[in-house]
Protein backbone atom coordinates (compact mmCIF):
# COMPACT_ATOMS: atom_id res chain seq x y z
CA UNK A 1 0.00 0.00 0.00
CA UNK A 2 1.39 3.44 -0.96
CA UNK A 3 2.14 6.11 1.61
CA UNK A 4 -0.54 8.38 0.11
CA UNK A 5 -3.17 5.65 0.43
CA UNK A 6 -2.10 4.88 4.00
CA UNK A 7 -2.46 8.53 4.98
CA UNK A 8 -5.88 8.70 3.31
CA UNK A 9 -7.00 5.59 5.20
CA UNK A 10 -5.75 7.08 8.47
CA UNK A 11 -7.64 10.32 7.85
CA UNK A 12 -10.83 8.41 7.09
CA UNK A 13 -10.41 6.28 10.21
CA UNK A 14 -9.69 9.37 12.31
CA UNK A 15 -12.87 11.06 11.04
CA UNK A 16 -14.95 7.93 11.67
CA UNK A 17 -13.62 7.36 15.19
CA UNK A 18 -14.00 11.04 16.05
CA UNK A 19 -17.62 10.98 14.86
CA UNK A 20 -18.45 7.93 16.96
CA UNK A 21 -16.75 9.33 20.07
CA UNK A 22 -18.54 12.68 19.70
CA UNK A 23 -21.89 10.87 19.38
CA UNK A 24 -21.22 8.74 22.45
CA UNK A 25 -20.08 11.76 24.45
CA UNK A 26 -23.33 13.52 23.56
CA UNK A 27 -25.35 10.50 24.66
CA UNK A 28 -23.42 10.31 27.91
CA UNK A 29 -23.92 14.05 28.56
CA UNK A 30 -27.69 13.66 27.96
CA UNK A 31 -27.81 10.78 30.43
CA UNK A 32 -26.03 12.81 33.10
CA UNK A 33 -28.34 15.77 32.56
CA UNK A 34 -31.43 13.52 32.77
CA UNK A 35 -30.08 12.10 36.04
CA UNK A 36 -29.61 15.61 37.44
CA UNK A 37 -25.82 15.33 37.48
CA UNK A 38 -23.54 18.33 36.75
CA UNK A 39 -21.32 18.44 33.65
CA UNK A 40 -18.05 16.55 33.94
CA UNK A 41 -14.88 18.30 34.99
CA UNK A 42 -12.17 18.61 32.35
CA UNK A 43 -10.08 15.83 33.96
CA UNK A 44 -13.07 13.48 33.94
CA UNK A 45 -13.85 14.32 30.34
CA UNK A 46 -10.28 13.59 29.30
CA UNK A 47 -10.43 10.14 30.89
CA UNK A 48 -13.78 9.48 29.19
CA UNK A 49 -12.51 10.58 25.76
CA UNK A 50 -9.39 8.43 25.99
CA UNK A 51 -11.45 5.39 27.04
CA UNK A 52 -13.97 5.83 24.23
CA UNK A 53 -11.19 6.25 21.65
CA UNK A 54 -9.58 3.00 22.82
CA UNK A 55 -12.95 1.22 22.67
CA UNK A 56 -13.72 2.43 19.16
CA UNK A 57 -10.28 1.50 17.83
CA UNK A 58 -10.56 -1.90 19.51
CA UNK A 59 -13.98 -2.51 17.99
CA UNK A 60 -12.73 -1.63 14.50
CA UNK A 61 -9.71 -3.89 14.91
CA UNK A 62 -11.99 -6.81 15.84
CA UNK A 63 -14.25 -6.10 12.86
CA UNK A 64 -11.23 -6.13 10.53
CA UNK A 65 -10.13 -9.52 11.88
CA UNK A 66 -13.62 -10.98 11.44
CA UNK A 67 -13.63 -9.85 7.81
CA UNK A 68 -10.24 -11.41 7.35
CA UNK A 69 -8.44 -8.12 6.93
CA UNK A 70 -5.19 -7.07 8.55
CA UNK A 71 -5.07 -5.13 11.79
CA UNK A 72 -3.88 -1.53 11.77
CA UNK A 73 -0.21 -1.13 12.60
CA UNK A 74 0.42 -0.04 16.17
CA UNK A 75 2.12 3.21 15.11
CA UNK A 76 -0.78 4.12 12.83
CA UNK A 77 -3.28 3.32 15.57
CA UNK A 78 -1.41 5.58 17.98
CA UNK A 79 -1.45 8.41 15.42
CA UNK A 80 -5.20 8.04 14.96
CA UNK A 81 -5.81 7.95 18.72
CA UNK A 82 -3.63 11.05 19.22
CA UNK A 83 -5.37 12.94 16.40
CA UNK A 84 -8.85 12.23 17.79
CA UNK A 85 -7.83 13.08 21.36
CA UNK A 86 -6.16 16.32 20.27
CA UNK A 87 -9.22 17.34 18.26
CA UNK A 88 -11.62 16.75 21.15
CA UNK A 89 -9.52 17.92 24.08
CA UNK A 90 -6.85 20.26 22.83
CA UNK A 91 -6.12 22.41 19.83
CA UNK A 92 -6.34 19.68 17.23
CA UNK A 93 -3.14 18.87 15.39
CA UNK A 94 -1.78 22.23 16.58
CA UNK A 95 -1.37 20.55 19.97
CA UNK A 96 1.90 18.88 19.00
CA UNK A 97 3.36 22.18 17.76
CA UNK A 98 2.25 24.09 20.84
CA UNK A 99 3.94 21.46 23.01
CA UNK A 100 7.29 22.28 21.34
CA UNK A 101 8.90 25.06 23.41
CA UNK A 102 11.22 25.99 20.54
CA UNK A 103 8.27 27.02 18.35
CA UNK A 104 7.58 30.76 18.41
CA UNK A 105 5.07 31.31 15.61
CA UNK A 106 2.75 29.03 13.66
CA UNK A 107 1.26 30.32 10.41
CA UNK A 108 -1.32 28.28 8.50
CA UNK A 109 -2.08 29.46 4.94
CA UNK A 110 -4.67 26.74 4.31
CA UNK A 111 -4.94 23.38 6.07
CA UNK A 112 -1.88 21.87 4.33
CA UNK A 113 0.38 24.93 4.02
CA UNK A 114 1.93 25.31 7.46
CA UNK A 115 4.94 27.43 8.35
CA UNK A 116 6.69 27.32 11.71
CA UNK A 117 9.10 29.88 13.08
CA UNK A 118 11.49 28.77 15.79
CA UNK A 119 13.17 30.86 18.46
CA UNK A 120 16.22 31.18 16.20
CA UNK A 121 14.12 33.22 13.76
CA UNK A 122 14.18 30.62 10.96
CA UNK A 123 11.04 29.45 9.15
CA UNK A 124 10.40 25.83 8.21
CA UNK A 125 7.46 24.10 6.60
CA UNK A 126 5.35 21.81 8.78
CA UNK A 127 2.84 19.00 8.29
CA UNK A 128 -0.86 19.71 7.55
CA UNK A 129 -2.98 20.64 10.56
CA UNK A 130 -6.30 19.48 9.09
CA UNK A 131 -7.58 17.24 6.30
CA UNK A 132 -9.39 20.14 4.59
CA UNK A 133 -10.03 23.85 4.95
CA UNK A 134 -13.58 23.05 6.12
CA UNK A 135 -12.10 20.92 8.90
CA UNK A 136 -9.76 23.80 9.74
CA UNK A 137 -12.79 26.09 10.14
CA UNK A 138 -14.39 23.52 12.44
CA UNK A 139 -11.18 23.37 14.46
CA UNK A 140 -11.13 27.16 14.92
CA UNK A 141 -14.80 27.26 15.90
CA UNK A 142 -14.29 24.42 18.36
CA UNK A 143 -11.34 26.24 19.93
CA UNK A 144 -13.41 29.40 20.34
CA UNK A 145 -16.24 27.48 22.00
CA UNK A 146 -13.90 25.71 24.44
CA UNK A 147 -11.79 28.75 25.27
CA UNK A 148 -14.54 31.35 25.66
CA UNK A 149 -17.35 29.12 26.85
CA UNK A 150 -19.73 30.91 24.51
CA UNK A 151 -20.61 30.87 20.84
CA UNK A 152 -18.32 32.93 18.65
CA UNK A 153 -18.98 33.49 14.98
CA UNK A 154 -16.40 32.53 12.40
CA UNK A 155 -18.02 32.56 8.97
CA UNK A 156 -18.38 34.75 5.88
CA UNK A 157 -20.39 37.27 7.89
CA UNK A 158 -17.71 37.46 10.62
CA UNK A 159 -14.54 36.35 8.81
CA UNK A 160 -12.05 36.92 11.63
CA UNK A 161 -11.52 35.52 15.10
CA UNK A 162 -9.06 36.57 17.79
CA UNK A 163 -8.62 34.52 20.96
CA UNK A 164 -6.18 33.29 23.58
CA UNK A 165 -5.42 29.58 23.73
CA UNK A 166 -5.23 27.70 27.05
CA UNK A 167 -1.41 27.87 27.09
CA UNK A 168 -1.48 31.67 26.71
CA UNK A 169 -0.70 31.72 22.98
CA UNK A 170 -2.68 34.13 20.81
CA UNK A 171 -4.57 32.85 17.76
CA UNK A 172 -5.91 35.00 14.94
CA UNK A 173 -7.86 33.40 12.10
CA UNK A 174 -9.36 34.78 8.88
CA UNK A 175 -11.52 33.35 6.12
CA UNK A 176 -13.51 34.59 3.11
CA UNK A 177 -11.24 37.65 2.68
CA UNK A 178 -8.32 35.33 1.90
CA UNK A 179 -7.96 32.72 -0.81
CA UNK A 180 -7.91 29.99 1.85
CA UNK A 181 -8.70 29.79 5.54
CA UNK A 182 -5.64 31.11 7.36
CA UNK A 183 -4.55 31.48 10.94
CA UNK A 184 -1.53 32.49 12.94
CA UNK A 185 -0.55 31.47 16.46
CA UNK A 186 1.85 33.64 18.38
CA UNK A 187 3.60 31.98 21.30
CA UNK A 188 4.66 33.68 24.50
CA UNK A 189 7.85 31.93 25.50
CA UNK A 190 8.43 34.13 28.56
CA UNK A 191 5.10 34.49 30.40
CA UNK A 192 6.81 35.79 33.56
CA UNK A 193 9.76 37.84 32.29
CA UNK A 194 12.08 39.79 34.58
CA UNK A 195 14.74 42.41 34.01
CA UNK A 196 17.35 39.70 34.54
CA UNK A 197 15.71 37.78 31.69
CA UNK A 198 16.11 40.78 29.39
CA UNK A 199 19.82 40.88 30.21
CA UNK A 200 20.18 37.12 29.76
CA UNK A 201 18.43 37.26 26.39
CA UNK A 202 20.63 40.14 25.25
CA UNK A 203 17.75 42.61 24.92
CA UNK A 204 19.74 45.08 27.03
CA UNK A 205 22.86 45.11 29.18
CA UNK A 206 23.00 45.28 32.96
CA UNK A 207 23.55 49.04 33.01
CA UNK A 208 20.48 49.74 30.90
CA UNK A 209 18.45 47.25 32.97
CA UNK A 210 19.31 49.27 36.08
CA UNK A 211 18.21 52.46 34.32
CA UNK A 212 14.92 50.95 33.11
CA UNK A 213 14.22 49.50 36.55
CA UNK A 214 14.63 52.97 38.03
CA UNK A 215 12.16 54.39 35.48
CA UNK A 216 9.49 51.95 36.65
CA UNK A 217 10.20 52.48 40.34
CA UNK A 218 10.19 56.26 39.88
CA UNK A 219 6.68 55.86 38.43
CA UNK A 220 7.55 57.14 34.97
CA UNK A 221 4.89 56.61 32.29
CA UNK A 222 6.47 54.46 29.58
CA UNK A 223 5.38 53.42 26.09
CA UNK A 224 7.25 50.50 24.55
CA UNK A 225 7.44 50.69 20.77
CA UNK A 226 8.66 48.33 18.08
CA UNK A 227 7.67 46.27 15.08
CA UNK A 228 5.72 43.05 14.98
CA UNK A 229 7.15 40.06 16.86
CA UNK A 230 9.93 42.03 18.54
CA UNK A 231 9.00 41.14 22.11
CA UNK A 232 7.19 44.29 23.27
CA UNK A 233 4.87 42.28 25.54
CA UNK A 234 7.82 40.41 27.07
CA UNK A 235 9.57 43.72 27.83
CA UNK A 236 6.36 45.11 29.34
CA UNK A 237 6.12 42.05 31.61
CA UNK A 238 9.73 42.60 32.68
CA UNK A 239 8.99 46.24 33.51
CA UNK A 240 5.89 45.20 35.47
CA UNK A 241 8.03 42.78 37.50
CA UNK A 242 9.57 45.87 39.13
CA UNK A 243 6.23 47.25 40.33
CA UNK A 244 5.83 46.79 44.10
CA UNK A 245 3.41 44.06 45.14
CA UNK A 246 1.52 46.57 47.27
CA UNK A 247 0.16 48.40 44.23
CA UNK A 248 -3.22 47.81 42.58
CA UNK A 249 -2.99 47.23 38.82
CA UNK A 250 -5.67 47.42 36.16
CA UNK A 251 -4.64 45.75 32.89
CA UNK A 252 -6.55 46.35 29.66
CA UNK A 253 -6.00 44.22 26.59
CA UNK A 254 -7.51 43.39 23.24
CA UNK A 255 -6.81 39.72 24.03
CA UNK A 256 -5.49 38.47 27.38
CA UNK A 257 -1.71 38.08 27.10
CA UNK A 258 0.02 39.80 30.01
CA UNK A 259 -1.09 37.44 32.77
CA UNK A 260 0.25 39.68 35.53
CA UNK A 261 -2.32 38.35 37.96
CA UNK A 262 -1.08 34.78 37.54
CA UNK A 263 1.71 35.39 40.04
CA UNK A 264 -0.23 36.22 43.19
CA UNK A 265 2.95 36.81 45.16
CA UNK A 266 4.30 39.44 42.76
CA UNK A 267 0.96 41.07 41.92
CA UNK A 268 -1.81 40.08 44.34
CA UNK A 269 -4.12 42.99 43.48
CA UNK A 270 -4.79 42.85 39.74
CA UNK A 271 -7.96 43.27 37.70
CA UNK A 272 -7.47 42.10 34.11
CA UNK A 273 -9.94 43.46 31.55
CA UNK A 274 -10.34 42.30 27.95
CA UNK A 275 -12.09 44.00 25.05
CA UNK A 276 -15.11 42.08 23.80
CA UNK A 277 -16.15 41.45 20.23
CA UNK A 278 -19.81 41.43 19.16
CA UNK A 279 -21.75 38.25 19.89
CA UNK A 280 -23.44 36.17 17.22
CA UNK A 281 -26.22 38.78 16.99
CA UNK A 282 -23.69 41.57 16.51
CA UNK A 283 -24.30 43.03 19.98
CA UNK A 284 -22.26 43.57 23.14
CA UNK A 285 -18.96 44.87 21.72
CA UNK A 286 -16.74 46.73 24.22
CA UNK A 287 -13.50 48.34 22.99
CA UNK A 288 -10.31 49.17 24.86
CA UNK A 289 -11.12 52.88 25.01
CA UNK A 290 -14.23 52.15 27.04
CA UNK A 291 -12.33 49.73 29.27
CA UNK A 292 -9.70 52.39 30.05
CA UNK A 293 -12.49 54.69 31.23
CA UNK A 294 -13.95 51.90 33.36
CA UNK A 295 -10.53 51.04 34.74
CA UNK A 296 -9.99 54.59 36.01
CA UNK A 297 -13.03 54.16 38.25
CA UNK A 298 -11.53 51.09 39.91
CA UNK A 299 -8.95 52.88 42.10
CA UNK A 300 -5.83 51.79 40.18
CA UNK A 301 -2.32 52.70 41.22
CA UNK A 302 -1.24 52.03 37.65
CA UNK A 303 -3.11 51.36 34.41
CA UNK A 304 -1.43 49.01 31.94
CA UNK A 305 -2.74 48.85 28.37
CA UNK A 306 -1.35 45.83 26.57
CA UNK A 307 -1.21 47.61 23.22
CA UNK A 308 -2.42 50.99 21.96
CA UNK A 309 -4.31 50.25 18.75
CA UNK A 310 -6.65 53.20 18.24
CA UNK A 311 -9.01 55.51 20.09
CA UNK A 312 -7.90 54.25 23.53
CA UNK A 313 -4.84 56.51 23.13
CA UNK A 314 -6.78 59.50 24.47
CA UNK A 315 -8.19 57.96 27.68
CA UNK A 316 -4.82 56.24 28.16
CA UNK A 317 -2.96 59.56 28.03
CA UNK A 318 -5.60 61.11 30.27
CA UNK A 319 -5.00 58.29 32.76
CA UNK A 320 -1.24 58.88 32.65
CA UNK A 321 -1.61 62.63 33.23
CA UNK A 322 -4.16 62.63 36.04
CA UNK A 323 -2.30 60.86 38.81
CA UNK A 324 -1.84 57.30 37.58
CA UNK A 325 1.89 57.78 37.05
CA UNK A 326 3.87 54.64 36.38
CA UNK A 327 1.47 53.40 33.72
CA UNK A 328 2.72 51.29 30.85
CA UNK A 329 1.69 50.41 27.32
CA UNK A 330 3.04 49.19 23.97
CA UNK A 331 2.55 50.39 20.41
CA UNK A 332 3.62 49.31 16.93
CA UNK A 333 6.19 51.76 15.52
CA UNK A 334 9.28 51.37 13.35
CA UNK A 335 11.35 53.98 15.25
CA UNK A 336 11.23 55.66 18.65
CA UNK A 337 10.29 58.97 17.04
CA UNK A 338 7.67 57.14 15.01
CA UNK A 339 5.86 56.34 18.27
CA UNK A 340 4.76 59.99 18.45
CA UNK A 341 3.51 59.88 14.86
CA UNK A 342 1.42 56.78 15.61
CA UNK A 343 -0.02 58.36 18.77
CA UNK A 344 -1.01 61.46 16.78
CA UNK A 345 -2.57 59.36 14.01
CA UNK A 346 -4.65 57.35 16.48
CA UNK A 347 -5.76 60.52 18.27
CA UNK A 348 -6.83 62.10 14.99
CA UNK A 349 -8.96 59.03 14.18
CA UNK A 350 -10.58 58.89 17.64
CA UNK A 351 -14.08 60.30 18.19
CA UNK A 352 -12.52 63.38 19.84
CA UNK A 353 -10.66 64.17 16.57
CA UNK A 354 -7.79 65.93 18.35
CA UNK A 355 -5.58 68.22 16.30
CA UNK A 356 -1.85 67.54 16.09
CA UNK A 357 -1.12 70.43 18.43
CA UNK A 358 -3.65 69.21 21.02
CA UNK A 359 -2.35 65.65 20.74
CA UNK A 360 1.23 66.76 21.31
CA UNK A 361 0.22 68.72 24.41
CA UNK A 362 -1.64 65.66 25.73
CA UNK A 363 1.26 63.27 25.01
CA UNK A 364 3.84 65.65 26.49
CA UNK A 365 1.84 65.89 29.71
CA UNK A 366 1.31 62.13 29.91
CA UNK A 367 4.26 60.17 28.52
CA UNK A 368 7.64 60.43 30.20
CA UNK A 369 9.69 57.91 28.21
CA UNK A 370 9.55 55.86 25.02
CA UNK A 371 11.55 52.63 24.88
CA UNK A 372 11.98 51.18 21.38
CA UNK A 373 12.87 47.66 20.28
CA UNK A 374 14.62 46.69 17.06
CA UNK A 375 16.96 44.12 15.52
CA UNK A 376 20.72 44.30 15.98
CA UNK A 377 23.30 43.43 13.34
CA UNK A 378 23.13 39.74 14.30
CA UNK A 379 19.35 39.58 13.98
CA UNK A 380 18.67 39.58 17.74
CA UNK A 381 15.92 41.52 19.49
CA UNK A 382 17.38 44.52 21.36
CA UNK A 383 16.40 47.84 22.84
CA UNK A 384 17.82 50.29 20.32
CA UNK A 385 16.49 53.66 21.47
CA UNK A 386 15.15 55.41 24.58
CA UNK A 387 13.59 58.87 24.42
CA UNK A 388 12.74 61.23 27.26
CA UNK A 389 9.73 63.39 26.44
CA UNK A 390 10.51 67.02 27.24
CA UNK A 391 7.69 69.26 25.97
CA UNK A 392 5.38 70.11 23.09
CA UNK A 393 5.96 73.01 20.72
CA UNK A 394 3.00 73.37 18.38
CA UNK A 395 3.25 70.70 15.70
CA UNK A 396 6.47 69.34 17.22
CA UNK A 397 6.87 67.07 20.23
CA UNK A 398 10.25 67.73 21.83
CA UNK A 399 12.21 64.73 23.13
CA UNK A 400 15.79 63.84 23.99
CA UNK A 401 17.11 60.55 22.62
CA UNK A 402 18.86 59.30 25.75
CA UNK A 403 20.01 56.15 23.95
CA UNK A 404 20.26 55.87 20.17
CA UNK A 405 21.03 52.92 17.84
CA UNK A 406 24.76 52.26 17.60
CA UNK A 407 26.64 50.87 14.62
CA UNK A 408 25.60 47.32 15.59
CA UNK A 409 21.95 48.31 16.12
CA UNK A 410 22.17 48.17 19.91
CA UNK A 411 21.47 51.24 22.04
CA UNK A 412 24.40 53.46 23.00
CA UNK A 413 24.35 56.57 25.25
CA UNK A 414 23.41 59.75 23.42
CA UNK A 415 21.79 62.81 25.03
CA UNK A 416 22.05 63.32 28.81
CA UNK A 417 18.97 63.02 31.00
CA UNK A 418 17.58 66.21 32.42
CA UNK A 419 19.06 66.94 35.83
CA UNK A 420 15.68 66.69 37.55
CA UNK A 421 14.98 63.31 35.98
CA UNK A 422 18.38 61.97 36.98
CA UNK A 423 17.81 63.04 40.57
CA UNK A 424 14.38 61.39 40.57
CA UNK A 425 15.87 58.10 39.36
CA UNK A 426 18.60 58.23 41.99
CA UNK A 427 15.92 58.89 44.62
CA UNK A 428 14.12 55.79 43.32
CA UNK A 429 17.18 53.71 44.16
CA UNK A 430 19.27 53.88 40.99
CA UNK A 431 23.02 53.71 41.40
CA UNK A 432 24.12 56.20 38.73
CA UNK A 433 27.56 54.62 38.44
CA UNK A 434 26.20 51.05 38.16
CA UNK A 435 23.70 52.26 35.58
CA UNK A 436 26.55 53.66 33.50
CA UNK A 437 25.67 57.32 33.93
CA UNK A 438 29.10 58.54 35.03
CA UNK A 439 29.67 59.80 31.47
CA UNK A 440 26.94 62.37 32.18
CA UNK A 441 28.80 63.73 35.15
CA UNK A 442 26.35 65.31 37.59
CA UNK A 443 23.62 65.44 34.95
CA UNK A 444 23.86 69.20 34.52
Amino acid sequence: MSTVTERSDERELTAAVRGRVVARLAEYADEREAAGLPPEAESQRRVMVERLVDEELGARAREALVRGGGALERAAEERVAQAVTDALLGTGTLERLLADESVENICVNGCDVVWIRSADGLWRQGAPVAASDDELVDLVRGLAARVDGEERRFDRGMPRLNLQLPDGSRLFAVMAVTGRVSLSVRRHRFPAASMDDLVRLGVCDQAMAAFLTALVRARKNIIIGGGTNLGKTTVLRAFASQIPSTERLITIEDTFELGLGNDRAAHPNVVAMQAREPNIEGQGAIDQAELVRWGLRMSPDRVIVGEIRGSEVIPMCNAMSQGNDGSLSTIHASTSRGVFTKLAAYAAQAPERLSLEATNLLVASAVHFVVHLGWDAEGKRVIDSVREVVDADGAQLVSNEVYRPGSDGRAVPATPLRAQTLQELIAAGMDAQAAGFTWWGDGQ
